[in-house]
């Protein structure tokens, strides 16, 4: 992979992990719907503007971000050849003719510059091997005052799945996810390192706002058991223990899920960093 500084998050989001996603990626957008309209709502996005998507991923946010731009363009960016694939057959089945998707690691990948108003992402800047290279070369893309609206994960213990997945810490050794300051998913649950790392970068008014959604995880609780069990780190863990391990870890994590049960989904609880700033105007002279 030449043109990807980030080889390890490559591989995986090329490997199982993107081809896991793809095929779910419904579900994983129903995991994080709840946070698209205060997104959409920093990113403020008006008509004929050029909209950046990092880390799109199968491309909702790229899609909606297309709309709100009318005549103007929405380019997702993602590792994930498998996520992209899929991003494109969605716009096309949905006949969004000004969205586009490039196969590309947001730390080194040639984006135009000043090609763009405004940035977004939707919980795909937590990963970067080099976060201030990554950001520096999207502030590189947009045009002077340009903008970026971005979420991260904020601290892990606001998140419901997690504490349900620790709940099973006697019977599965949970690791994988990270810490703040540490790569992972919560490499930016910290505010004041996320501000830090976008104003080395060159932003501008850089502003973090605690935000909280709830997501849709399965039906119920034998669903969402099921479906947490399979992802991630949760699933290298369960393959390598033995069927009664199996058995207690699926029948726990279903009690655990039993009373976020609403209807007809079961729902959990989830906070992020909504990250706002300004990108340099040119210097004076």
């Amino acid at each position: 992979m030449r043109d990807f500084a980030n080889t390890t998050q490559a591989q995986a989001w090329n490997g199982y992990e993107g081809a896991h996603w793809a095929a779910h990626q419904d579900r994983w957008d129903a995991v994080n719907a709840g946070f698209n309209q205060p997104l959409l709502d920093a990113a403020a996005i008006q008509a004929g503007e050029r909209v950046l998507d990092i880390g799109c991923g199968a491309g909702a946010t790229t899609r909606l971000a297309a709309r709100a731009a009318g005549q103007g363009q929405a380019l997702g960016l993602d590792l994930s050849a498998p996520m992209l694939e899929r991003a494109r057959a969605r716009a096309a089945r949905e006949n969004i003719p000004n969205v586009s998707f490039t196969h590309g690691d947001a730390q080194v990948h040639p984006l135009p510059p000043a090609g763009f108003d405004i940035a977004i992402s939707r919980f795909g800047i937590m990963f970067f091997a080099d976060p201030v290279a990554a950001f520096t070369n999207i502030a590189t893309a947009l045009r002077p005052g340009g903008r970026i609206a971005f979420l991260s994960a904020a601290e892990p213990e606001g998140n419901q799945w997690l504490e349900a997945l620790a709940a099973l810490g006697d019977i599965l050794p949970l690791r994988g996810f990270g810490a703040p300051g540490e790569p992972g998913m919560f490499s930016l649950a910290d505010p004041g390192t996320a501000t830090d790392l976008l104003a080395r970068a060159g932003f501008r008014d850089v502003r973090a706002e605690h935000v909280e959604a709830h997501g849709t995880w399965g039906r119920d609780a034998q669903d969402a058991t099921a479906f947490l069990l399979d992802s991630g780190p949760v699933r290298h863990l369960m393959g390598q223990a033995d069927p009664g391990t199996r058995d207690r870890a699926r029948s726990r994590l279903t009690q655990w899920l039993r009373p976020y049960e609403t209807g007809d989904a079961l729902r959990l609880r989830g906070t992020g960093w909504l990250l706002t700033a300004t990108a340099p105007a040119p210097a004076a002279g």
